[in-house]
């Protein structure tokens, strides 16, 4: 295969670290970026142990100057950008009530705006070139929602229609969007990404112990998913490589079962048994759930 350029946002842990380092391995010429350039030696010291070549850049997605010098570098070495993989994004979690303002439009400043923003600097590299491929790693928790997750999944639910919308529009041009769909992944987005409302720590909150309890859940559930980050990579470099990619991949069989339900279960019916469950097994302590 001819070298292809792929750029990756959010590449110094988790699944852009994976993908990064599984497309390097597939033969793209790789550009993994990341907000913090001190946290690249994770992923250099792991390209170097598995004999791999890659370049590191500095990119922001919150900030258009940082993405434009990014984006340029790329395209001023390489004369073409073949795929972006917008993979940058946080999570805050906490009931709504305890989620401030600031925080929820933190979420969306990453996870939407920020896709938004890397995705119209590269479009028109693409444009002109004639083909591409932008891929928006969002989640199930964009087509399902739980408690505790109000900020988070609103902006996984507006990624889905933004990337629905622009599959539309950019398709005859000849370029291709995807939406990668995982379910619960025990990665670092469980750590450096991860943020939990300052007010939902307050025990004298009204959702306190709710919200403990939906800790425990999440953490029993991410130790025990079957889902890895190299599945998300798998998913991605299918969505690079197939000769007509699909709108949607979802990854392993779990998501796949949920969103199965979702779709041919009535409405209303797969609601009430999807909320029952959730509301059921974060209100009472003893009863165990699963999450997104």
């Amino acid at each position: 295969m001819s070298e292809k350029v792929v750029l990756i946002t959010g590449a110094s842990s988790g699944i852009g670290l994976e993908v990064a380092l599984f497309l390097a391995k597939c033969g793209f010429k790789v550009y993994a970026t990341m907000r913090d350039l001190s946290r690249r030696k994770t992923l250099e010291d792991e390209a170097e142990k598995r004999g791999l070549t890659l370049q590191v850049l500095k990119l922001d997605v919150t900030d258009k100057a940082s993405i434009k010098s990014a984006v340029d570098k790329v395209f001023s070495e390489c004369g073409e950008i073949y795929a972006l993989v917008n993979n940058a994004g946080i999570i805050i979690q906490g009931y709504f009530e305890d989620v401030s303002d600031a925080e929820i439009r933190q979420v969306f400043g990453t996870n939407l705006f920020g896709t938004m923003a890397v995705t119209k600097a590269v479009l028109p590299y693409m444009r002109a070139a004639g083909r591409g491929r932008i891929v928006i790693i969002s989640s199930t928790g964009g087509r399902i929602t739980a408690p505790g997750s109000s900020a988070y999944c609103s902006s996984k639910f507006a990624l889905e229609g933004f990337g629905e919308s622009l599959a539309q529009e950019v398709s005859p041009l000849g370029l291709w969007v995807v939406l990668v769909e995982p379910g619960i992944i025990n990665t670092e987005f469980f750590g450096n990404n991860r943020h939990i409302a300052a007010k939902a720590l307050g025990p004298d909150g009204p959702y306190y112990d709710w919200f403990q309890q939906l800790e425990k859940m999440a953490q029993k559930e991410a130790l025990a998913s079957p889902t890895s980050v190299v599945d998300v990579a798998q998913a991605v470099h299918r969505a690079l490589t197939d000769k007509r990619p699909k709108l949607r991949y979802v990854v392993r069989f779990r998501a796949k079962f949920l969103l199965a339900l979702r779709r041919y279960l009535p409405g209303e019916l797969f609601e009430r048994i999807w909320f029952y469950k959730m509301i059921r097994s974060t209100t009472q302590p003893k009863l165990s759930g699963g999450g997104i």
